[in-house]
C-alpha cells in the first residue's frame, strides 16, 4: 500500500500536466484529457490516504530529548498550540520549528510587500549550529539543497504556498530540504525513535550516514533550504526510519522561560526561550 501511495504526488502532477495540456491545445475532452482527470483524482485519493494512515493511531508519552540548539529561540508551529503542529504527513504530527532571537535582536515579522525575499545571511538563525538530541545513529543525510531567499511577506508567502504544493508532489527531500535523521541508541527496536532536524544551511552536514553520535554533536547548520519561509530549525520525532510512512512521536525538551524558570515541555507558538545546556557540544 505505502508504495503505491508514494506514486500519488508524480500522478497529480502528471494529471494536471495532461488537462493543462489538452485545454491549451483545444483538443476538448478527449482520451488524454480524462485521463489527466482520473490521476489527479488518484493522485488527491492517495495523498488523503497517506495522510490518514500516518495519523497516530494513539495516545502516547512523550519522549524527553535534549533541545537540539544552544542560545535564545522563539517556538513557532507548536504542538504545544495546536495538534497537529503541521500535518499528519510525513510523521509532521508533533513537528516543532524554531527561529533564533538573540538578546536585542528584532523579533520575527511578516515584511507586507517589501522586502518581498530577502538573503537568508540577514537572518539570525542562518548559520547556528544544529546539535543531536540524543545518542544515537545517523541514518539519512541529505546536504545538497540551495538556501533560497526568503518569503516572510505577502507575496512570499503567496509564492511559498503555490511552491510547497509543487514540492509536496515530489520526493520528501523537497520539502526538508537539507537534514539529518538520527535513530535513538538503545531504543531496543531497529526501527524508532528518530529525530528528524530539517531546512539546514547546504553543505553545513558533519556526520555522515552511518556514523554514531553523541547528544550534543553538532549535526550542522540552521538554513533555509526546502519548503521554508524563513531560516528556521525544523525538529520533529517519529516512530520508525520511513519519512513516508512513519508517525509521530512526541517529545519534550527542558528549557528556560524568559524569567529564567525551568519547563519540562514544548515551547508553544511565539514562545522565547533558552536551551538549558546538556551533553556535550562537539
Amino acid at each position: 500500500m505505502s508504495s503505491v501511495l508514494r506514486l500519488s504526488g508524480p500522478a497529480l502532477a502528471l494529471g494536471a500536466l495532461l488537462i493543462i495540456v489538452t485545454v491549451s491545445l483545444g483538443r476538448g475532452i478527449d482520451v488524454f484529457y480524462l485521463l489527466g482527470v482520473t490521476l489527479v483524482v488518484l493522485g488527491l485519493v492517495g495523498q488523503f490516504l497517506q495522510t490518514r494512515l500516518q495519523r497516530p493511531s494513539q495516545e502516547q508519552g512523550p519522549v524527553p530529548v535534549a533541545v537540539p540548539v544552544r542560545g535564545r529561540w522563539r517556538g513557532l508551529n507548536s504542538p504545544a498550540s495546536s495538534v497537529p503542529s503541521h500535518t499528519h504527513r510525513l510523521a509532521q504530527t508533533y513537528a516543532l520549528d524554531i527561529t533564533h532571537e538573540p538578546e536585542g535582536a528584532s523579533p520575527r515579522a511578516l515584511d507586507p510587500f517589501w522586502a518581498p525575499m530577502r538573503r537568508p545571511e540577514g537572518f539570525p538563525s542562518f548559520g547556528q549550529e544544529v546539535l543531536a538530541p540524543f545518542d544515537g545513529e545517523v541514518i539519512a543525510v541529505h546536504g545538497t539543497s540551495r538556501d533560497h531567499l526568503s518569503r516572510l511577506s505577502l507575496p512570499g508567502i503567496a509564492y511559498l504556498l503555490l511552491e510547497g504544493f509543487v514540492r509536496s508532489l515530489g520526493a520528501p527531500r523537497h520539502l526538508l530540504g537539507n537534514h539529518v535523521m538520527v535513530r535513538a541508541a538503545g531504543s531496543g527496536a531497529a526501527d524508532g525513535p528518530v529525530a528528524v532536524l530539517a531546512h539546514l544551511r547546504r553543505g553545513s552536514s558533519t556526520v555522515q550516514t552511518g556514523e554514531r553520535v553523541r547528544a550534543g554533536q553538532v549535526l550542522g547548520q540552521c538554513g533555509n533550504s526546502g519548503n521554508s519561509s524563513d531560516p528556521h530549525v525544523h525538529f520533529q520525532l517519529m516512530d520508525g526510519s520511513d519519512i513516508s510512512t512513519a508517525k509521530g512521536v512526541p517529545f519534550t525538551w527542558r528549557y528556560l522561560d524568559e524569567e529564567g524558570a525551568v519547563h519540562t515541555g514544548v515551547p508553544a507558538n511565539e514562545e522565547l526561550f533558552t536551551a538549558v545546556a546538556e551533553g556535550a557540544s562537539h
